[in-house]
């Protein structure tokens, strides 16, 4: 067992977000012998985890580890850490940037790594520009990102992601975090295109259940994982990703997961959407956060933007947005005009 004595503000990674994904990547950090500071902003869910030291409601069965540490003292947490990992829903991502920011003092090297698979929800842009908007380059950035179910991940089931950083060190660092024997973890300096492959493939994982909900099968899924490749190219290509990010594990391998397995949460809004159930009664029965629901309006904006064609995304912003049944939406793809692919 690991010395206690390590898990310290300076050297622990303070964890903002114990959500699944938050609390996956907690206990897989305190495995790997690392001290782990673990908070949330709903303080009975904290008070919960810290007493049955499991997360019942998002990952039951899977014990913590010693090593993590459960505060609901914010400030104290984000001010005695060198390194901060947040992995908060896309939409709350710059309030708890700005939390950092206010209370956060001195001038010790800080790194912000995060989990969180969207865009900012405020301006539409990408989560690592949220960073450096309020940050600049006083400190070192990474995100995490791949195809990596938490319960899988939480149960040392074989899993490789990739870290990326426009800093090679810190990606190094970063994945040193998340390495063992189970899981492989790749580095990569393509920030952007990593980000755009984790935010995109939700959107279509919501088009792919939108289709089996349906009742439209294996061909019909197959062909919108691939022209949702395409799509997912075109827009990352255009915002500075390169192409080989989007062939790679946070590109297609994301994409192929969130399409056809069910602990997808964004597959199953989408199948739910294709039954005809209503958005609202869709989320209470997930019960958690489907981030392709808020992804596919920025999205659909970001593209607008970049006069980048994307209409499996036009579609699915309809159908969430504005009324469109999912019927419509299949036929409005099906009578495009013909093209060369």
């Amino acid at each position: 067992m690991p010395d206690q004595a390590a898990v310290t503000p300076d050297r622990a990674v303070a964890i903002l977000g114990a959500g699944s994904w938050g609390t996956a990547l907690a206990v897989l950090i305190a495995r790997n012998g690392l001290g782990v500071r673990l908070w949330d902003y709903n303080a009975g869910h904290l008070e919960r985890l810290a007493k049955a030291r499991e997360n019942h409601r998002y990952l039951p069965g899977v014990r913590f580890p010693e090593l993590i540490e459960l505060t609901s003292d914010f400030n104290s947490l984000v001010c005695g850490a060198r390194q901060l990992l947040i992995v908060v829903p896309s939409h709350g991502f710059r309030a708890v940037l700005q939390s950092i920011h206010e209370v956060r003092t001195g001038n010790a090297e800080l790194i912000i790594a995060w989990g969180t698979k969207g865009f900012d929800t405020v301006r539409s842009m990408l989560l690592s520009d949220v960073v450096s908007e309020l940050f600049g380059s006083s400190v070192s950035r990474a995100v995490i990102s791949g195809p990596s179910f938490a319960g899988e991940v939480a149960r040392e089931l074989p899993t490789a992601m990739t870290v990326a950083s426009d800093r090679r060190n810190v990606a190094e660092h970063v994945a040193g975090w998340l390495r063992n024997h189970w899981m492989r973890v790749y580095t990569n300096d393509d920030m952007a295109g990593v980000q755009l492959g984790g935010a995109i493939k939700n959107v279509m994982a919501l088009a792919a259940g939108i289709s089996d909900g349906l009742g439209f099968g294996a061909n019909a899924r197959a062909a919108l994982i691939t022209r949702g490749l395409a799509e997912m190219n075109r827009l990352g290509v255009a915002l500075g990703g390169k192409p080989p990010t989007f062939m790679g594990l946070t590109g297609v391998g994301d994409l192929i997961l969130t399409c056809t397995d069910d602990q997808s949460r964004n597959r199953r809004v989408g199948i739910g959407l294709g039954h005809g159930k209503s958005l609202e009664h869709i989320l209470r029965e997930v019960g958690q956060e489907a981030e392709g629901v808020t992804t596919v309006r920025d999205l659909y904006v970001m593209a607008t933007k970049a006069k980048v064609e994307m209409p499996i995304t036009e579609q699915v912003y309809k159908v969430v947005y504005e009324g469109q049944s999912p019927q419509q939406a299949v036929e409005a793809l099906l009578h495009r005009e013909p093209k060369a692919e």
